[in-house]
């Protein structure tokens, strides 16, 4: 993930849930992407430091552990722009410019000048991101698919210029994950402050719960509702599971108003975050225990990251450096 701000939600429910079941069955790798935060955040940089300790802490709360997982910094790994380096000077320009969501980013994301060199090259240092550990398999929603097929696309050019390649071809993992819109019906977004952060105290829940966007078809509380369009309703699918089906009847016969679901939901959200809330807390009071953290999976990280450039190098090479 990409330290630019705050831990939501959508987080929560679109990533860290998986993360938390993968390390059940494979060897992890968490990496916090600093480079990528500043690839659209150069200009005004200094928020990432702090956001990169919280967004750990959120990590670990969600259940990410860091003595079965390798957590580290992408800036902690010189690795990564060595690897990046080579492979920007083997791929060619036009597999990148076709890359569909450096276009849609360009598009979100107002208020900055995103049109550089580095920004245009991001999926290739995505792709070496992936590399450098030899991944098999990497954990994508459907939208970063098109960048996994440019890191296969990269494995095979390097082995057609240099006949043999240390890397596997990564396959996309497509988790199954809920789909959380922001309090607007948008998607949930740090620049759209639509969200609902990890870190929000119960009162902030509250708040940002009674602006929750509803059903817009239903203007008085006796009106039947249409659940499925309310983005409150569905709310209640992710959260809690158990009482939607009694909610989305309530509101479809008009036997409940939108002020008592969104006053429900607040407390479930509360309740459901309340263990995260507690451990983040905890952790960032630990003076030193998430530098502590960052460190042990750097050295873990650089161990592997260091093996790989070696077998690079005499690849590219033909000696070892």
């Amino acid at each position: 993930m990409r330290p630019t701000g705050e831990l939501h939600l959508g987080h929560w429910v679109g990533a860290l849930q998986n993360w938390k079941k993968l390390q059940e069955t494979y060897d992890c790798f968490f990496m916090v992407a600093d480079y990528h935060a500043f690839m659209s955040e150069y200009e005004a940089p200094s928020e990432i430091e702090r956001t990169v300790k919280e967004n750990v802490a959120d990590w670990i709360a969600c259940g990410i552990d860091p003595t079965r997982s390798v957590i580290f910094r992408q800036s902690d790994v010189p690795e990564h722009l060595e690897l990046y380096m080579i492979l920007s000077v083997i791929t060619p320009l036009g597999w990148v410019e076709r890359v569909p969501t450096y276009k849609e980013q360009l598009r979100e994301i107002q208020g900055r000048d995103l049109t550089t060199y580095g920004f245009l090259g991001y999926p290739v240092l995505q792709a070496a991101d992936i590399l450098l550990y030899k991944a098999e398999v990497v954990p994508v929603g459907e939208d970063q698919v098109a960048h996994l097929e440019l890191a296969r696309e990269i494995v095979r050019r390097f082995k057609s210029l240099y006949k043999e390649s240390p890397f596997p071809e990564p396959k996309e993992l497509l988790t199954e994950s809920s789909k959380l819109l922001g309090i607007d019906g948008r998607k949930m977004s740090k620049s759209y402050q639509n969200a609902i952060a990890l870190s929000a105290s119960p009162e902030a829940i509250r708040k940002a719960t009674q602006k929750m966007f509803t059903d817009p078809l239903r203007i008085k509380m006796t009106d039947p509702g249409h659940p499925e369009t309310c983005n409150v309703c569905n709310y209640y699918k992710v959260f809690a599971p158990e009482r939607a089906a009694i909610v989305w009847e309530e509101c479809r016969s008009a036997k409940r108003g939108c002020v008592e679901n969104k006053t429900e939901l607040a407390e479930v959200l509360i309740e459901a975050t309340e263990e995260i809330r507690k451990k983040r807390t905890a952790l960032l009071k630990e003076s030193g225990e998430i530098a502590k953290f960052l460190k042990e999976g750097k050295e873990k990280a650089r161990a592997i990251a260091s093996e790989t450039m070696k077998e690079v190098r005499h690849l590219v090479w033909k000696h070892d450096l």
